[in-house]
């Protein structure tokens, strides 16, 4: 299934308003599973924060800055750039203009960097990368409301005072920034199409080795050079459910131009999919010579559960989204 990107409200809508549920699996009361959320907003936070009792919030920006004010202090989170709130942290987003990215929230537990096995001590995300804010605090007397999520519902109340203050912190159960484009890259450079979990920025595993409740995945800029390989994702089904959006510029595998930025695709655990039908016959006539992919940056948030869609979801996807592999043609012959 595939989502054009969502409208911005034209009506004054601040972050937590903006929220736009599209998928989940499991239990907040269980702490296992997801949700997957769009947040579209115009509106800063005044005098308002938001905590969640119910998972870790993974936040994807699309379009516009955050400027994030949380009680341990503060973070600017540009276009291209994702902030990890964990579980219970109040925090307030100020924006200027539009804003619109995307959310998984996960029951289960931490994100964590990926074990780098083989590839040694660097590569992928590196830890010195990460940024967590210095503490900043406001002694502010206000009528300033607190939104609380737990189980799956929002609660409100109000406190005459800002509870941004907190003056000094340490631990590391704080949130953190990172620049996706400071990913460092490993790929083949020999032949084949290697998994994408290559390009796995944060992972939360499950109690299963090798199987993540969540796996976040970028396909940032990146030189191609295998040889006597098809270079994009190969046509496959696989035991894993597969939700991408697009940050900017265009994935490779999906040229037809109906996965555009702030765009989204769900393809389901066993369900096929692969390159649509122009990027199949493009790449086909690709030859060995290295070749870049210059101003690109889509993501996958790859879990292990099965997602339902929200009646949002489920009602405003592209009913057309396979005709992109309508024009595919039996070519095995040719091969023989």
């Amino acid at each position: 299934m595939r989502w054009s990107p969502p409208s911005i409200p034209k009506e004054p809508t601040d972050f937590v308003e903006g929220l736009l549920p599209m998928c989940d699996a499991g239990s907040a009361q269980l702490k296992s599973g997801i949700a997957i959320y769009y947040y579209v907003c115009n509106k800063s936070m005044e005098d308002k924060a938001f905590g969640n009792s119910d998972g870790e919030m993974l936040i994807v920006t699309q379009l516009g800055t955050l400027d994030i004010q949380t009680e341990l202090g503060n973070l600017q989170v540009f276009s291209g750039e994702i902030c990890v709130i964990p579980r219970g942290i109040l925090f307030s987003v100020k924006v200027e203009g539009d804003a619109r990215g995307y959310i998984c929230e996960v029951y289960n537990s931490h994100f964590h960097l990926p074990n780098l096995g083989p590839i040694g001590a660097n590569g992928l995300a590196n830890a010195r990368d990460f940024k967590y804010p210095v503490a900043a605090y406001e002694d502010k007397q206000c009528n300033f409301t607190v939104v609380n999520k737990f189980m799956g519902s929002l609660f409100q109340t109000t406190k005459d005072y800002s509870p941004f203050n907190v003056v000094s912190w340490h631990g590391n159960h704080a949130p953190y920034k990172y620049d996706l484009d400071l990913f460092c890259t490993m790929n083949a450079v020999a032949y084949d199409h290697p998994d994408p979990s290559i390009y796995t920025v944060l992972t939360v595993p499950t109690a299963t080795p090798g199987t993540a409740a969540l796996d976040f995945v970028i396909f940032p800029p990146r030189w191609e050079a295998k040889e006597h390989t098809f270079r994009p994702p190969y046509f496959h089904r696989n035991c894993m459910s597969e939700f991408m959006g697009l940050i900017r510029g265009e994935y490779e595998a999906k040229i037809d131009g109906g996965f555009v930025p702030g765009g989204s695709t769900l393809h389901s655990c066993m369900t096929p999919h692969g390159p649509d039908t122009v990027a199949y016959e493009t790449h086909s006539e690709t030859g060995d010579a290295p070749s870049k992919l210059k101003d690109t940056m889509a993501f996958m948030f790859e879990t292990s559960y099965l997602l339902a869609l929200s009646p949002y979801a489920s009602t405003n996807f592209q009913k057309d989204y396979f005709e992109c592999w309508q024009g595919l043609k039996n070519t095995h012959a040719s091969y023989l």
